[in-house]
């Protein structure tokens, strides 16, 4: 019971109470690669490794030493605490954020792996107060040259590459001539454009 306690799980009649937990995702089960089932675990597991199975999530609601002995065991195990926990897994391209001030709109998008090359980035904004951004993906491909070396893939989280759009509505109309953004390296697009009030 003591184990129990410190894991956070409380006792009910004298078994720990479970606690019921949606899965944030689930994949078939393919079973063995050749169809044979006497095939020898050490074989399996590498044959499992050599093809690369879906990495494995962890979400501590704190650092605990027990989940990066669990990471240790596994080659393809990610683990996520503090923000990154709270955080959407996968791709975030396209992730929006929207405040307002008293005169203006402010709004920041999430746009990893996006070109900033000019011919293929554009954000235009509407008199409505809609937005929308044209772009392309640089990341999701199949082998990487860097320093020299060609690296393949051997697992891909990243949105294809391609181009893209994406569109969202401001509250409001906005004056879109009065506007100002920053594409900066951090892969967050900002925007502050100023609210359009009509006269009586």
């Amino acid at each position: 019971s003591s184990s129990c306690a410190q894991n956070g799980m409380r006792e009910s009649n004298g078994f720990p109470q479970v606690l019921e937990v949606a899965p944030l995702n689930s994949l078939p089960y393919v079973g063995p690669l050749n169809g044979n089932s006497s095939m020898s675990g050490n074989k399996a597991n590498e044959t499992a490794e050599k093809t690369g199975p879906p990495a494995m999530i962890f979400l501590p609601s704190e650092s605990a030493p027990e989940f990066y002995s669990l990471i240790s065991q596994s080659k393809t195990g990610v683990a996520l605490t503090g923000s990154a926990a709270m955080g959407k897994i996968g791709p975030t391209i396209g992730l929006v954020d929207i405040a307002e001030s008293d005169d203006s709109y402010y709004f920041r998008v999430s746009l990893p792996g996006v070109s900033r090359d000019e011919k293929e980035f554009s954000c235009e904004i509407e008199p409505d107060g809609k937005i929308l951004i044209k772009g392309a993906t640089t990341t999701g491909e199949k082998t990487v040259c860097k320093h020299n070396q060609v690296f393949k893939m051997l697992s891909q989280n990243l949105c294809p590459p391609g181009h893209f759009t994406i569109s969202f509505q401001l509250p409001g109309p906005v004056s879109n001539e009065d506007f100002s953004g920053n594409f900066g390296a951090d892969g967050v697009l900002e925007g502050v454009v100023k609210k359009l009030y009509y006269e009586d």
